[in-house]
C-alpha cells in the first residue's frame, strides 16, 4: 500500500479565544490524486490547506493532531526545515491571481524565483523552464507575457501564470485554493480542464478547494464534504454523487443550480439540517478536551 502524499490526522486548531475552527479533520491525498475539499464559506476550507503549507494567520494555532507529507510528520521539524520541505515538495494555486502576484514586478521574474530558490536553476535555464511552463498553460506568447506585469494582463491569463508557477518545480502536491472563483464561467471551464490535463500529464496529487459541487464532479476523484472544521462526509467522488449519506451533503446538492432548470428558484439549505449540524458540532465541543 502506498504512502499518501498527504495524510491529515484528527487535526484540530483553535483561534486565540480558544474556539476551535478545524475539529479533529482527518483526511488523505493519494499519489497522483484529486481530492476535493467542499463546504460552503466559511466552513474552514481554505484553513486546512493554509494548515498544510505552513501560512496559518498568527491568531490560529494548530493544537491538536498531525500532518504528514509524504509520510514525513512536518509537525516534528524545525520551521526551516518544514519550509525547505513543503517548499519542495508542495505549492499553492491561490484563489485571486491579481493579489497574489507582485504587481511592481514583471511576470518572469516572479516565476523563476521559484526555479532559482528551489532547484537552484541559473538564469537561462529558468527562464527556458518558464517559457515551456507558459507554453503548456496555452499563453500563445511567453516572452511577452514574461515581459508583463500582472495588470497588463486578464485575469485568465494570471491564473494560468499562477498555475504554471505551482507547477513549475514539479511538486508531489498542489493545493488548489478555490482557482477559479474570480473567473467568469467560460474562463472558469478552461482553467479546470487546463489544471485537469496538467495534474495528468505530471501525476501531481491535488487538494482542491471548492464551494461548487459542478467543479467537485468535473475534477476529483475522492471528495470530503466539510462543515463548520468538521468533516461530515468522504467518499469516491462517483460514489458521493450517486448515493450521499449525510443529510448535509444531501442538502447542498439540492442546494445547487441546474442548468437544465435555470428558471427553478434556488432551495437553501433546510433549518432542520443546520440545526442537526449545529447540535453535532456542540457535542463534539462538549466531549473535547484541549491538549
Amino acid at each position: 500500500m502506498s504512502v499518501p502524499c498527504l495524510a491529515i490526522s484528527n487535526l484540530s486548531a483553535t483561534l486565540a479565544n480558544g474556539v476551535r475552527v478545524l475539529r479533529s479533520v482527518s483526511l488523505a491525498v493519494e499519489p497522483g490524486v484529486v481530492t476535493a475539499l467542499v463546504g460552503e464559506s466559511g466552513a474552514g476550507k481554505s484553513m486546512i490547506g493554509k494548515a498544510v503549507l505552513g501560512v496559518l494567520p498568527p491568531s490560529v494555532r494548530i493544537v491538536e493532531g498531525n500532518i504528514a507529507l509524504e509520510g514525513i510528520d512536518l509537525g516534528e521539524l524545525k520551521p526551516k526545515a518544514r519550509r525547505v520541505l513543503v517548499g519542495e515538495r508542495a505549492a499553492l494555486i491561490p484563489q485571486d491571481p491579481l493579489t497574489a502576484l507582485n504587481p511592481s514586478r514583471r511576470i518572469g521574474p516572479q516565476m523563476t524565483d521559484r526555479l532559482v530558490h528551489i532547484l537552484g536553476w541559473a538564469g537561462d535555464k529558468a527562464d527556458r523552464r518558464v517559457r515551456q511552463l507558459l507554453d503548456e498553460v496555452q499563453i500563445r506568447d511567453p516572452d511577452r507575457v514574461m515581459q508583463s506585469y500582472p495588470h497588463e494582463l486578464s485575469g485568465g491569463m494570471r491564473q494560468r501564470v499562477l498555475i504554471a508557477a505551482a507547477f513549475a518545480a514539479e511538486p508531489r502536491l498542489i493545493v488548489a485554493d478555490e482557482p477559479t472563483t474570480a473567473l467568469d464561467v467560460t474562463v472558469q471551464k478552461q482553467i479546470l480542464r487546463l489544471i485537469a490535463e496538467l495534474q495528468k500529464e505530471h501525476g501531481t496529487a491535488i487538494l482542491f478547494v471548492t464551494h461548487d459541487l459542478g467543479v467537485v464532479a468535473k475534477i476529483s476523484q475522492n471528495v470530503s464534504v466539510l462543515y463548520a472544521g468538521k468533516v461530515v462526509e468522504q467518499a469516491d467522488t462517483p460514489s458521493l454523487f450517486e448515493n450521499p449519506q449525510h443529510a448535509y451533503t444531501r442538502a447542498l446538492m439540492a442546494a445547487t443550480p441546474r442548468y437544465t432548470d435555470p428558471l427553478a428558484s434556488l432551495k437553501p439549505v433546510d433549518e432542520t439540517v443546520l440545526a442537526g449540524l449545529a447540535s453535532e458540532i456542540a457535542a463534539a465541543d462538549r466531549d473535547w478536551v484541549a491538549p
